[in-house]
């Protein structure tokens, strides 16, 4: 089996390719009738629809696994654990599971990548969900202790309240850019025109 697409994605940190070009490998080694199942990458596999927010897809892979792989590579085990606190959307334990484990130096970047797209993501989730949230579990979504928690969210503009320990969420503004169409403005111009003729 040539993995050097797989190679060349990890060594060029393009994480958001891995999940497509595994499943096409798979797909290619299923229909050839190659017997991969031993070689195979099941660990990258499993991260790379992780790393992709795509939860199903990797919980029907992990389904597909041979019991065989599960129980010889605690790689992918730990893999999966970070799969399930996301799946059933225990935010602070997926934390707990990518610092949890020492991960190879093949997945090093890799978890390392979607460790801190996760803490983008939960940050996001924060900031559309609350107006005003504990440091305790800001440091619990965000994966970090209460202090870098504070610091990461007062350089976004949160305010922090010292005697109640809480923050003050800092709605980002979201700008629209407004395109004109000059056949539209040519089309008022001319109703406009007609109406004062």
């Amino acid at each position: 089996m040539d993995f050097s697409l797989l190679t060349d994605a990890l060594a060029s940190n393009s994480y958001e390719k891995i999940a497509d070009i595994c499943d096409n490998l798979l797909l290619q080694a299923a229909a050839e009738g190659v017997a991969y199942q031993d070689q195979w990458p099941y660990a990258i596999h499993l991260l790379g629809h992780i790393y992709a927010d795509d939860i199903n897809s990797a919980r029907f892979l992990w389904k597909s696994i041979p019991s065989t792989s599960k129980e010889s590579q605690p790689e992918l085990v730990a893999a999966w654990k970070i799969g399930q606190k996301l799946w059933t959307r225990d935010y602070g334990a997926v934390h707990e599971a990518i610092h949890g484990f020492d991960w190879s130096q093949e997945i090093q970047g890799l978890v390392a990548a979607f460790s801190e797209l996760y803490t983008k993501r939960m940050f996001q989730l924060l900031l559309s969900a609350y107006s005003t949230i504990s440091i305790q579990d800001t440091a619990l979504f965000l994966g970090m202790n209460e202090d870098d928690a504070t610091n990461y969210v007062l350089r976004l503009g949160w305010v922090v309240d010292p005697a109640s320990r809480m923050l003050t969420v800092k709605k980002q503004t979201i700008v629209t850019e407004q395109k004109l169409d000059a056949t539209k403005l040519q089309r008022l111009t001319e109703y406009v025109f007609h109406l004062e003729h």
